[in-house]
């Protein structure tokens, strides 16, 4: 049996954020090892379905054992959530009752260290979380030229001494490749000064590089434009980010697809006969403290929800 640890975040607040109907259809697009599926299953009877997406193959592996025995259907595809789509298409679902993106790396990824997302673990330069990809970090470390790194480590990982790393990446590489995930954290410590409540100094670099390797920020606004097409009206979009740029994508998001008139200011009347899509439902929720204690991870963890409208096709 595959080992996949991953405490599922705010579980509680998502069950109650989707309202789920035991008759109906859950799409899981980060489906991992299957947590939140698998709690959203258990309330589901044999008429319910849950459709899983992950393009990780040992989440699909996984996910597969932990969703065996539920009384409803379970589809499960290895994919990227940008194809929610064409994967819906395939098993022949129209419309869906919920959707949930539990963004970011999982636990097992960054605990499995050959896998080389973790500053913690020595290993080989990878950080892919599809694995049939060919783009890893040790490409983005050794060919990526000095500018392209600097806007990557400024725009996803917000770090403010961009530059001095950059160019001591590029000085480095010229005597000979980085190779590992330890020559590359040893470099860093050089590199970035030490500050009181900065974290590690590879912490925001190594975020950076996993963004910019699976694509994460690009693909996510118009994967939850298409999540809120597929919902049924009164279905329910959640999404759990663990960042500020992924939480200002989602809020900037939702914020879009909930406005009505978007015509110019000065505009006497409305002519664009734009309607608004969704519901936001409150604020963003944040992990409770005792949730905190027991799982550290989630402490930067933000929930945001919102239903379809009436009436929007």
């Amino acid at each position: 049996m595959l080992t996949f640890e991953h405490k599922s975040v705010m579980l509680d607040e998502v069950l109650t954020a989707l309202d789920v109907k035991p008759d109906g259809i859950y799409l899981d697009c980060t489906l991992g090892g299957a947590g939140h599926a698998k709690a959203i299953g258990e309330r589901l009877n044999e008429r319910g379905l849950i459709i899983g997406i992950d393009q990780d193959e040992d989440a699909i592996a996984a996910a597969k054992e932990n969703l065996s025995g539920l009384a409803c259907g379970v589809k499960i595809s290895r994919g990227n959530f940008s194809e929610l789509d064409k994967i819906l298409d395939e098993f022949g679902i129209d419309k869906v009752d919920g959707a949930i993106f539990d963004l970011g790396v999982s636990s097992h990824q960054i605990d499995t260290a050959e896998r080389g997302f973790s500053y913690m673990h020595d290993a080989p330069l990878d950080m892919r979380m599809d694995r049939r990809q060919t783009l890893t970090a040790y490409d983005v470390i050794n060919r990526y030229d000095e500018y392209r790194l600097i806007k990557i480590f400024r725009e996803y990982g917000e770090e403010r001494f961009s530059k001095r790393i950059a160019a001591a990446i590029c000085q480095a590489r010229k005597i000979s490749p980085i190779n590992t995930t330890g020559e590359l954290v040893k470099l860093l410590e050089k590199n970035v000064p030490h500050t009181k409540n900065g974290g590690h100094p590879a912490k925001r670099i190594f975020q950076a590089i996993r963004i910019e390797v699976n694509g994460e920020l690009e693909i996510l606004e118009t994967s939850i434009k298409k999540a809120v097409e597929r919902l049924n009206i009164g279905g329910r979009i959640v999404v759990i980010t663990f960042h500020s740029l992924e939480d200002r994508i989602v809020k900037e998001t939702f914020k879009t697809l909930a406005q009505g008139c978007i015509c110019p200011k000065n505009f006497p009347v409305c002519v664009c006969n734009h309607k608004p899509t969704i519901k936001i439902l409150g604020k963003a929720k944040t992990p409770t403290p005792n949730e905190i204690n027991f799982n550290s991870r989630a402490k930067s963890a933000k929930l945001r929800v919102a239903e379809k409208l009436d009436g929007v096709s």
